[in-house]
Parts: structure tokens; C-alpha cells; sequence
């Protein structure tokens, strides 16, 4: 197969059987879509394998939640900068040619209360600009402790906004993100996190145009909080008194029943789901099989990144179903059908949606994000067609990358990031500060 790539980095022309021609000479084996990763606060990467000490207590995200708060308090702008770096070029040596950043880490906490915001999103955007990854960047609207309007905790303090300064920091971040080439979207963390009023407000006046991503019942006891509050479910809730539709991504609705499944399958939102994550934190597991039925769409995230490839986010997934069910190849469209590819297209074709990425995969129009995998590992050199998804996923997994191009631009070679030493380096130190 000959892809065609233009000097903006976009597909021209894709022919089956044709010469490859000078641009894909390097590939040497065979090339698939990167992903888009629709779930990323990058900063978390510096905390993997860090919660993993038992508490005198059940542990549980809430309190996985207080271990992060006390990463945040050690991290400045250079700290952030470097984590997300390096974050974002493991991403692309897993697979990913894009990432949605969820970005509520708006203030370093000696400059809370004092700063717009602004300093810490643009060392999201030199990230991205330096490791080569595609972004959607995501600032998230963050106010308050719990449902109703609870004031917030000290731990949350680099995290917050009113309406009217989020408002100007999406404004603020419009131009910057136009000269980044990066999509600008916006998140509202999640019902706890904003009243009703503030996220009617947020909503009403923002003008990205961009994508619209919300937590949502992520835990058993987020969903107890808002029936309490509310009388309602977190995910009946939102259907209920917002216009949720294809502009939205719902992150992980882990915990919906019947009704809601079918309700957000039709609505046209994307589920962000983050398997690794959610089994790390003990969250649950998501009703995959059932809002597949239903025709809805998903995609993939990794979120507190303690895994940072394709390959083990779908894995997880799959698996996540089949130990629930007990029964085998859960997520695929029908009879004979591959898991892999069923995996893929779908990620592919909800993650691009929840990116605001008009066009995906292999296919004129799209940006020329591709992965090239590893043609003289003997699972990949051996399988056909959909065996190759399917090795890849279920018995190689990182391994099995190669290069990875973004806009048409290869950013990994032979398993290496571009600029790898000085990530690594930079990371290192960054490291030592905060963990000092």
C-alpha cells in the first residue's frame, strides 16, 4: 500500500497494491492508525507506582486522591513541563499519535489564588510542541469539593476558578493554541466540582467550539453523593439538564444502569474509557458489551498514566469484560469478527470525535498519524490481515511499535523517541525536586 502525505502532513492519496514511494521507504512493517488517547492529566505520570503502599484504611481513589494532592504541592511550571514531555513521548512509543489533555492543574500552589492560569497551559502546549504528539488541549472548569456547592479543600487550590477567570483563560488560550496547532476544547471536571448555575454559565458563554469532556460516575460513592444531592444518578442527571450530544465526552460512567446505558449510547457522546486506571484505582468495571449493542461509541484514555500504551489499554478492556462475564472475545462486532480490529476502529472513530479530529485513520483527509510495527518480530512477521491487531494487542503489545509518524513527521525510529536523552534527562530532575 502507497499513502500519499501533502507538506501539511495530511493523507492525499492511500493505494492498495501500488509502490510504495520515497516518504514510506523506512517502514518496514506493517502500518496501522495511531490512536488518540481522549484522557490525560499528564502531570500524574510522576506518581505512577507511588500509591501502591497499603493505608490503614480500604484504600480506594479517594484515598489514591490525597497522594495526588500532595504530588501537586511539590510541582512547579518547569516540573509540569518536563513530566508532560516525557509523558507524551511514552504515548507516542505505545501507539498514540494524539492526546486529549484534561487540564485542571491551572496553578502551581505558591502562585494560587494569584495566577490566571495560563503559564501552566502553555507548558502543556511546549510539551506537546516537543514531543511531537498531536493535542487537544482541555482547560477544566474546577470550583468546589462536592455536590452542591461545597467549598473547597486546601488541596484543591491549584486547582480552581470562578466562571468569569476560566471564561478569560479560554479566551486567553484561543490564539495560543491556534499558533500551536492545537484543537482547544474545555472539560468541567465533574457534578461535584461545578453547581448547575456555573456550568450553565461556563457552557452558555465559552466559544471554542471544541470538544466538551465531564468525570461521571467513576465511583460508587460519587453516584450515592448525587442521589443524595440530586435525587438522581450522576449520568441521569447530566442527560436530564444539559444538551449532552456528539460534542461531549463523558470520562469512564463506570457505574450506570440499564436505563443510562441506552440513554448515553443514544445521545451521541463519546465514553472516555481508561481501563488501566480504573482497575489500578479499583473503580469498577464499565458496561462495554451493553452500550456496544446500543450502538455507542468510545474511545481510550490513560488518565493517571501507570500504563502508557494501545496495546494494554484494550487489553484491559477486553479482559475487564470477560472476567465479568466468563466468557470469551466479548467486544466485537458479530460472528467471526477480530477482537483487535473491533477495538480499534472503534477507539479510533469515538477517540477522534471526543479529539475534535474531523477526519481518522488511513484515509484521505486525515492527518498522516500512523504506527509502524515491528515487521521482524516473529508474531507479527507470521500473522495476516486482522491476526496483526490481534498479536499486537493480545501478545506483544509495546513491543511490537516501531516508528511512529505524526503529521507526517516520524517522532519515533527503531523504538526511540527523537529527542529522548533530553526528555529522560530533564525528567530525571524533574524527579528529584519533586520527590525530595
Amino acid at each position: 500500500m502507497a499513502i500519499g502525505i501533502d507538506q501539511s502532513g495530511s493523507i492525499v492519496s492511500v493505494e492498495r497494491g501500488a509502490t510504495p514511494g520515497p516518504e514510506l521507504v523506512r517502514m518496514s512493517g506493517p502500518v496501522v492508525p495511531a490512536l488518540q488517547n481522549l484522557h490525560s492529566h499528564a502531570f500524574q505520570r510522576a506518581m505512577a507506582g507511588l500509591a501502591e503502599i497499603a493505608g490503614s484504611t480500604d484504600d480506594s481513589f479517594w484515598t489514591w486522591r490525597d497522594t495526588m494532592y500532595r504530588l501537586v504541592g511539590q510541582m512547579s511550571p518547569d516540573d509540569v513541563e518536563a513530566v508532560a514531555t516525557k509523558l507524551y513521548s511514552e504515548l507516542l512509543k505505545g501507539g498514540f499519535g494524539h492526546v486529549a489533555e484534561f487540564h485542571y492543574f491551572h496553578h502551581a500552589l505558591a502562585e494560587a489564588g494569584r495566577s490566571d492560569g495560563f503559564e501552566m497551559s502553555s507548558r502543556i502546549l511546549r510539551s506537546a510542541e516537543t514531543s511531537g504528539i498531536g493535542l487537544t488541549h482541555l482547560p477544566v472548569f474546577y470550583a468546589h469539593s462536592g455536590f452542591g456547592g461545597q467549598a473547597p479543600n486546601d488541596g484543591q487550590r491549584p486547582f480552581l476558578h470562578d466562571v468569569d477567570s476560566f471564561l478569560a483563560l479560554l479566551d486567553r488560550l484561543a490564539p495560543a493554541c491556534a499558533s500551536a496547532d492545537a484543537r482547544l476544547g474545555m472539560a468541567i471536571h465533574s457534578l461535584r466540582a461545578a453547581t448547575p448555575e456555573e456550568m450553565r454559565a461556563v457552557l452558555s458563554a465559552e466559544k471554542t467550539g471544541g470538544p466538551i469532556h465531564i468525570h461521571v460516575a467513576e465511583q460508587e460513592r460519587e453516584v450515592e453523593d448525587c442521589l443524595a444531592w440530586s435525587g438522581r444518578r450522576p449520568v441521569s442527571y447530566l442527560l436530564d439538564e444539559f444538551a449532552v450530544d456528539e460534542r461531549w465526552c463523558l470520562i469512564h460512567a463506570t457505574h450506570m444502569t440499564t436505563e443510562e446505558t441506552v440513554r448515553l449510547a443514544k445521545s451521541g457522546a463519546v465514553t472516555g474509557l481508561c481501563p488501566a486506571t480504573e482497575a489500578n484505582l479499583g473503580d469498577g468495571i464499565y458496561p462495554a458489551t451493553e452500550f456496544l449493542a446500543q450502538g455507542g461509541r468510545f474511545g481510550i484514555g490513560t488518565d493517571s498514566h501507570i500504563a502508557t500504551s494501545v496495546a494494554e489499554e484494550l487489553r484491559v478492556l477486553e479482559y475487564g469484560q470477560r472476567l465479568r462475564d466468563r466468557r470469551r472475545n466479548r467486544l466485537v462486532s458479530g460472528a467471526g469478527a477480530s477482537v483487535g480490529r473491533t477495538l480499534i476502529e472503534a477507539s479510533l472513530s469515538g477517540g477522534a470525535q471526543a479529539a475534535g479530529l474531523d477526519v481518522s485513520g488511513i484515509r484521505i483527509g486525515a492527518r498522516a498519524d500512523l504506527v509502524v510495527l515491528d515487521g521482524t518480530n516473529p508474531f507479527i512477521a507470521t500473522a495476516t490481515d486482522d491476526q496483526i491487531l490481534d498479536r499486537w494487542i493480545f501478545a506483544v503489545g509495546s513491543e511490537a511499535v516501531r516508528d511512529v509518524m505524526v503529521r507526517g513527521e516520524f517522532v519515533v525510529q527503531e523504538g526511540r523517541h527523537r529527542d529522548e536523552e533530553r526528555i529522560d534527562r530533564d525528567f530525571t530532575l524533574a524527579l528529584k525536586r519533586i520527590l525530595q
